[in-house]
């Protein structure tokens, strides 16, 4: 048997913060602003009056109390209600780049892997900055990597594919030390001007290196024991923003194509029981019990969603080193966030001792690695 690991985990943290009280002041700003203008509209009924948020709103309904972001100026402006950037021209670095980097050195490092060490490169994330050139190949050229590098993505389990993927390359001998990198710039994507999704998305890369055990030299490494995929269309999730938007007029489209968009509670119906299905069926299929893991590091995406999954599984609440959160901090970062807290929630494990990493997400999507210490 072949055995793989995970040798190395990197994680960027972009430079801004910004609370649940500093969004909600300045979309409640907006709010005021939008009433106002609209005064008229609003009492002939021909529109709606926009209600406040609070803090308080946020956290009960995600478990977000703040997110990270490349650009802060212009997210809290009531006039604005969007990030202040500029476009990334020919022969300028995307943020996704600057991003990726930083959490594929810090993999790099913590795997004791040189460039020369790696024959393959995975660009995996939910928000392509740009179709081509690949941003997979720009990482690995300014990393001075040779092999092949490619992009792909499949929104929240963006991650935990490419792993897989890579895992699938050693295994098929096609590459033998994987650099898996996800950056996910998404904060240009938030709808500001949407109470119920204005708080979701936060920015941040993460990274890791995946290799055969054999020349792997990390005094902290998981062997992968077992890989499970599966996805189920839905359209519950979803942004419909695409290339060939720019040959219609903004009035021809509606408002909301060019955002992150979700039906909340059939996505709660509907995913929940496939992922906590999916996982007791791969946990069986290892002869293991949820019980047997010693942690969980599963999507970061809403609280009420991951305590739910994690008490179905246990039969109880988890305790908190079992099924780490990191959402509060980060808010939902797409497919990156069960590498987060993999990342920040990896030591304390012994030899021998199991974990799973999960992510569900748009698709419907749903992919898992199950780990032990070694």
């Amino acid at each position: 048997m072949t055995d793989i690991v995970i040798s190395g985990s990197g994680l960027f943290t972009p430079p801004y913060s910004i609370s649940n009280d500093e969004l909600a002041g300045s979309y409640n700003a907006y709010v005021e602003i939008y009433n106002a203008k609209h005064a008229d509209a609003i009492e002939s009924g021909e529109k709606e009056a926009l209600l406040p948020t609070s803090s308080e709103f946020i956290e009960k309904a995600s478990g977000i109390k703040s997110r990270y972001v490349m650009y802060k100026d212009g997210m809290l402006d009531p006039e604005r209600m969007a990030p202040i950037f500029k476009p990334t021209l020919e022969g300028e670095e995307p943020e996704s780049v600057t991003m990726g980097l930083v959490a594929a050195r810090e993999a790099m490092a913590q795997a004791n892997k040189t460039a020369a060490d790696i024959d393959m490169v995975i660009l995996a994330t939910s928000n392509h900055q740009r179709p081509y050139p690949s941003i997979a190949v720009e990482i690995q050229q300014k990393l001075g990597i040779k092999g092949f590098a490619f992009d792909m993505g499949i929104a929240c389990s963006s991650t935990t594919f490419a792993m897989i993927t890579a895992v699938n390359a050693i295994k098929g001998e096609t590459a033998k030390c994987v650099l898996v990198v996800n950056p996910e710039f998404a904060s240009p994507q938030l709808n500001l001007c949407s109470r119920d999704s204005n708080f979701i998305f936060g920015d941040v890369a993460t990274a890791c290196v995946i290799e055969l055990e054999a020349t792997c030299t990390s005094d902290n490494a998981f062997r992968i024991l077992n890989t499970k995929q599966k996805t189920e269309f839905s359209d519950n999730i979803r942004c419909d923003h695409n290339y060939a938007d720019q040959r219609f007029s903004r009035d021809e489209l509606p408002e909301d194509r060019y955002y992150f968009k979700q039906q909340g509670r059939k996505v709660f119906k509907e995913l929940l029981p496939l992922v906590t299905d999916f996982i007791s069926e791969q946990l069986k299929d290892n002869h293991l019990e949820a019980t047997d893991l010693r942690r969980m590091w599963l999507h970061q995406a809403n609280l009420t969603m991951n305590m739910f999954a994690a008490k179905k599984l246990l039969g109880r609440m988890p305790e908190p080193d079992e099924a780490p959160i990191v959402l509060d901090e980060f808010s939902n970062t797409a497919s990156a966030g069960s590498m987060i807290a993999f990342h920040r929630h990896k030591d304390g494990i012994k030899p021998g001792e199991k974990g799973l990493i999960c992510s569900f997400g748009a698709g419907y999507s749903i992919g898992s690695l199950l780990v032990e210490k070694i």
